[in-house]
């Protein structure tokens, strides 16, 4: 599929999207979330205590989800401690995986504060079947208890463990606040001169915690169950008293640059986020996909088992992850 031409998503104008209709499934699934589950999410506090009890009821919901029979799930703890802290992380294997040099390390996402590898096994077992090779998915410590940037550290501690283990082509992915903790990942790798990605795959990125551009894009776009109001009160938790400079992805000078695939949902108020993150990417030098998935809601690709739209988001995603591997979308090095 080939990229989408460069957009300015500060002005008033249309976005390229792909030439496709949502589906059925999309538009029945679509809109029974905004009357159900968006309401709640718009009413729920910023605040730790319903926080916690959010995520503890993802947490025992996310058992009752069977794991696909292609994949072993093996438990990661290692004492790597560069940090002080044991890396703990989820390793989804694939039957009969290929390369024993390439992998895929996945961010999950959840607002930095809910949500787990096993929340999200629906992308990363998916990923690692499609991409015969193995994925990690970092327990990355979770905010308020850990405001950033307890998160990037153990981000950047897993991709020490790949590289440890002689993974040498390796894609970071990530989805809403891991798809922000993949790209903050990506420049703190360039910051401390490790090798680079091979890739990076963002689902939806959470790029401005502030929530500058979802709160505008809220009043013309009606975000099945996305509120950025509440978002933007969680932003300020992750953040603790002080932002750090790291978060501010709008902000940021980006080098060696890795090939980059990033997958909007039309529907969602995150996509002038996106947007205008692809657009500092390419103004950078970097090698862009931007994909636009008319009427598609936020990380749409998580019901890739259910919905025509998400299974076709993760077989672009496979065909980019192959060419990245494979060498044919070379990286550039850009110095900012």
């Amino acid at each position: 599929m080939p990229s989408v031409p460069e957009v300015t998503p500060r002005v008033p104008r249309p976005t390229p999207v792909l030439e496709r209709d949502p589906s059925l499934q999309s538009r029945l699934v679509g809109g029974a979330l905004r009357f159900t589950v968006r309401p709640l999410l718009h009413r729920m506090p910023g605040r730790p205590l319903p926080i916690r009890a959010a995520r503890a009821a993802i947490d025992r919901a996310s058992r009752l989800l069977p794991t696909d029979r292609r994949v072993r799930i093996e438990r990661v703890r290692d004492p790597q401690l560069h940090n002080g802290h044991v890396v703990k992380a989820e390793w989804v294997i694939p039957d009969g995986h290929g390369a024993d040099d390439a992998a895929v390390l996945y961010l999950h996402g959840g607002g930095y504060v809910v949500c787990s590898p096993q929340t999200h096994r629906g992308l990363t077992t998916r990923l690692a079947v499609d991409n015969a090779m193995p994925v990690l998915v970092p327990h990355y410590r979770l905010a308020p208890e850990h405001p950033f940037p307890a998160a990037l550290e153990d981000a950047l501690e897993a991709y020490r463990w790949l590289l440890a283990r002689g993974f040498t082509r390796i894609v970071v992915a990530g989805d809403s606040a891991g798809g922000h903790l993949a790209a903050g990942l990506t420049a703190e790798i360039n910051r401390h001169e490790l090798p680079a990605p091979a890739g990076l795959v963002l689902y939806s990125p959470w790029v401005d915690l502030s929530c500058e551009l979802s709160l505008a894009e809220d009043a013309l776009v009606r975000d099945p169950y996305i509120s950025p109001h509440t978002a933007r009160r969680v932003g300020r938790l992750v953040a603790g008293t002080r932002m750090d400079p790291r978060m501010a992805l709008l902000s940021l000078e980006w080098s060696q640059l890795p090939p980059v695939l990033i997958q909007i949902g039309g529907a969602e108020v995150l996509r002038p986020e996106g947007e205008a993150f692809a657009e500092l990417l390419m103004a950078a030098g970097a090698p862009v996909d931007l994909q636009v998935w008319p009427g598609q809601m936020h990380v749409f690709q998580l019901l890739n088992k259910i919905l025509p739209d998400a299974d076709e988001a993760m077989r672009e995603t496979a065909s980019f992850i192959g060419s990245v591997i494979e060498g044919r979308r070379p990286g550039l090095t850009v110095v900012a």
